[in-house]
């Protein structure tokens, strides 16, 4: 199992020492190529460890990788079907506003992109729960697989989902919504709410929160209060995730203007490769036990006589 993550990092430092040796010496290369090792969704306890027992670069690794694969699905998402689907925000505002026109219609596909969004993070913690009871590790890995098999559904089937509708909102639509519903659900539980993907109005607040403090001038230092300090380990982590929305919003938006519904192929492999160590670990232990179950032990063995 350790040895798919050290091939990565061999690769990925062979390439990273090419690109850069005639711009770097050796300590500032060999720190970047450290740092950049850091950044690489590859740790075996990325989608094991939750909450509190979570450091910082785990929450760094699952904070760009989720926010990139976020942004594909919402951007190219859009030029596919039209609407944003991770903006609940926006949508319960319309939804309001049309309500107030008396617009029913309209109110009623705002209605199910809010229900399909709440129900992909329903099914998410329920999944989660249900691992968790029987102590699977697998069970965020397991979420994510769930996740690329409907962002599949929707590759190889959307021209036909698009004919289908309910509520007057296209199928494809409502999956999209169920399955960054679902998106969302299994990084905040996961991180302890640390990580949100799916949409950046809190991430963008935070950011002039931390700049602000950043910058403030401590002019005078008074007794028993304390100075303005930026956390800046926290907004390092929130322009990461602003950079990689960014960065996944250009990138499904490119994809699927030029080639359609099936750029979530890529982006499917890319959730199936982030879920492949606990899954592979889980097998192991699953055979482990299986093993000690039905093997007898050497005692019970017979003898030859």
């Amino acid at each position: 199992m350790r040895r798919i993550p050290r091939t990565i990092q061999l690769i990925v430092a062979r390439y990273l020492r090419r690109l850069l040796k005639n711009r770097m010496d050796g300590p500032q290369l060999q720190a970047a190529v450290e740092r950049a090792l850091a950044t690489l969704p590859i740790q075996e306890k990325l989608l094991v460890r939750e909450g509190a027992l979570r450091s910082e670069s785990l929450n760094r690794q699952l904070a760009w990788a989720m926010a990139f694969v976020a942004g594909a699905v919402n951007a190219g998402g859009f030029l596919a079907v039209g609407h944003y689907t991770s903006h609940m925000t926006g949508v319960v505002s319309s939804m309001a506003d049309v309500l107030a026109e008396g617009d029913l219609t309209t109110a009623l596909a705002a209605l199910a992109m809010m229900l399909s969004f709440t129900g992909g993070a329903f099914v998410c913690s329920t999944l989660i729960s249900f691992g968790q009871r029987r102590r699977m590790r697998s069970r965020y890995a397991l979420t994510l697989v769930f996740e690329a098999a409907l962002m599949l559904v929707f590759g190889f089937m959307g021209n036909r989902l698009e004919k289908e509708v309910q509520f007057t909102l296209p199928l494809t639509v409502m999956l999209l919504c169920f399955i960054m519903g679902l998106h969302n659900a299994v990084t905040s539980i996961i991180s302890g709410a640390a990580v949100r993907t799916t949409h950046l109005t809190g991430t963008v607040t935070d950011i002039g929160i931390e700049v602000s403090r950043l910058t403030y001038v401590n002019v005078h230092q008074r007794h028993g209060r304390d100075r303005i300090m930026a956390d800046r380990k926290k907004l390092w982590l929130l322009l990461l995730i602003l950079a990689s929305f960014l960065g996944g919003g250009v990138a499904g938006a490119l994809g699927f203007k030029h080639i359609g519904f099936k750029v979530t192929v890529p982006l499917a492999g890319f959730l199936c490769f982030l879920a492949a160590r606990p899954l592979l670990l889980e097998l192991r232990l699953l055979l482990h036990r299986l093993q000690k179950q039905w093997l007898p032990d050497e005692q019970d063995l017979p003898y030859d006589t």
